[in-house]
């Protein structure tokens, strides 16, 4: 019986999703209602709400007549009172309770219930994370029989993707400097003078070391913090090498055993990533629309294109003449993590996935694979760096008499690299650690919300190449180990051999 192969069910549910969703929002994304006192909890006497794609607007009259409105706009107008539904919800919990139960139009309904559903995928997902990242270290780390190869394989790693990094930074510099997106834009915040530069690069650099030595080992594992984890998970499995013995071969079999159920597992997972993706990508397009890929259009042209330099160009010439491995074939061999990767936003969500298609699809050993891509997960965010390095040009650009000259370029180059590394594999994280590269250049951090509207797109392009970059570095580092631990070695084209 004929089948699908699992990348082009996954298409083919995103496709679906975004299809779906999108018709939803054209023709069921508007809805003005109004409650009086008699339909209303008590101590309301009215309620009324209006639902469009770009703004949600709530009046709520109490019983002694006064009347608060909250308006949320898609973040471009400072005006407004917030920026999003989740601004609400911290900031009023009784009217964003009240929009839930009786104002939301048909299309956010479906789409929030669409967003719980593919929401459980995701949640499969992260509950195999942690395990699987621990089994993988470990079995791959005690195998390699001695600390000194981990440690060649550590410089490697971490030579490669501080090199994609920088790549990836330069090119987010030369592509805005040359689309110029924020040239001619209109802003709400202009300030006349460039406010002096108030960078915290030290604290963030101390932050991460910190994490790296967890307080509570356990507590690092039911957060979860994946760079306590995986530092912790080093140590360990290095500590076992050093005492040797029985003791090592005990936990190197523990290690493998729990690695096989953790991957089945996985595998199992994986078969419901096309239903995980729909409901994902119905939920984004049915409460956004086609508006969110027209707003902040030249924004958005100079982030992908970019992204897709990075993409298309840098790391498949990285494949070709450093891993030589045929770029086409091994990027076919990771869609189903790449196309899981676009919907979801999440690269440590996706990582799994990840670490199933570089070595079930793509034949790189396990050896590498279980060291280099949980790392990579943590520390090793391409599109993440490129794309904080572009917004905040972009929001530069829309201040007047606010031009940032080379050395302001070169301090967002080295910021934004410590910022993507100490950034969490989640969606949106991007927004949060892109605080930093502002204050390091003097920009006003309000301005953040201006693209806010159109940061869910982006994140998940910058997300596909985050994985593509890491599954890229899984290529380069087996091309410089020659051999296994069961036995396998890698050949000069990068192919699996028995």
């Amino acid at each position: 019986m004929f089948r699908w192969a699992i990348h082009w069910q996954i298409l083919i549910g995103m496709v679906s999703g975004a299809v779906i969703g999108i018709a939803l929002n054209m023709f069921a994304s508007d809805r003005r209602s109004e409650f009086s006192e008699a339909e209303l909890p008590g101590g309301l006497q009215s309620l009324v709400c209006h639902d469009t794609t770009n703004r949600v607007q709530i009046e709520i009259t109490d019983a002694n007549g006064s009347t608060r409105s909250l308006v949320v706009s898609g973040g471009s107008d400072r005006e407004e009172s917030f920026a999003t539904l989740a601004e609400v919800k911290k900031a009023d919990p009784e009217a964003y309770a009240l929009f839930q139960e009786w104002g939301r139009s048909r299309a956010r309904w479906i789409g929030d219930v669409s967003r719980k559903i593919g929401g459980l995928f995701l949640r499969m997902l992260r509950m195999v994370a942690v395990p699987l990242i621990v089994a993988s270290l470990m079995s791959g780390i005690l195998g390699l029989g001695n600390a000194s190869r981990l440690g060649r394989m550590f410089g490697r790693t971490l030579g490669y993707y501080i090199c994609t990094s920088l790549l990836a930074i330069l090119t987010g510099l030369l592509m805005v400097n040359l689309i110029q997106p924020g040239s001619g834009g209109t802003t709400h915040g202009q300030p006349t003078e460039k406010p002096p530069v108030s960078g915290d690069i030290g604290d963030v650099l101390f932050n991460q070391l910190e994490t790296m030595i967890p307080s509570n080992p356990l507590g690092a594992f039911t957060e979860p913090n994946f760079l306590s984890i995986i530092s912790f998970t080093i140590a360990f499995s290095i500590f076992a090498l050093l005492v040797g013995g029985n003791t090592a071969e005990k936990i190197r079999d523990w290690a493998k055993v729990s690695f096989d159920v953790m991957m089945a597992m996985t595998l199992a997972i994986i078969k419901l990533a096309p239903l995980g993706v729909l409901f994902l990508m119905l939920y984004v397009t049915a409460t956004q629309g086609v508006e969110v890929f027209r707003s902040l259009a030249w924004y958005m042209v100079t982030v992908i294109v970019a992204l897709g330099f990075h993409a298309l160009v840098t790391l498949p010439l990285i494949l070709k003449f450093v891993a030589r491995r045929n770029p086409v074939e091994y990027c076919r061999a990771l869609s189903p993590a790449l196309l899981t990767a676009f919907s979801s936003a999440s690269s440590n969500a996706t990582l799994p996935l990840t670490l199933t298609n570089v070595e079930e699809r793509a034949g790189v050993s396990n050896r590498v694979s279980s060291f280099v891509l949980p790392l990579g997960a943590t520390i090793n965010m391409d599109g993440t760096a490129l794309y904080e390095a572009i917004a905040v040009l972009f929001i530069a650009q829309l201040l007047p008499n606010y031009d940032l000259g080379m050395a302001d370029q070169v301090i967002i180059a080295f910021t934004a690299l410590l910022a993507s590394i100490g950034a969490a594999g989640i969606p949106h994280a991007g927004l949060v650690m892109m605080v930093i590269i502002l204050q390091a250049v003097g920009l006003p951090i309000e301005m953040q919300g201006i693209i806010i509207a159109v940061d869910r797109v982006l994140d998940m392009c910058r997300t596909s190449v985050n994985v593509w970059s890491d599954a890229c570095g899984c290529a380069v580092i087996a091309r410089f180990e020659s051999s296994g631990t069961d036995g396998t070695s890698l050949n000069t084209e990068g192919e699996l051999s028995i």
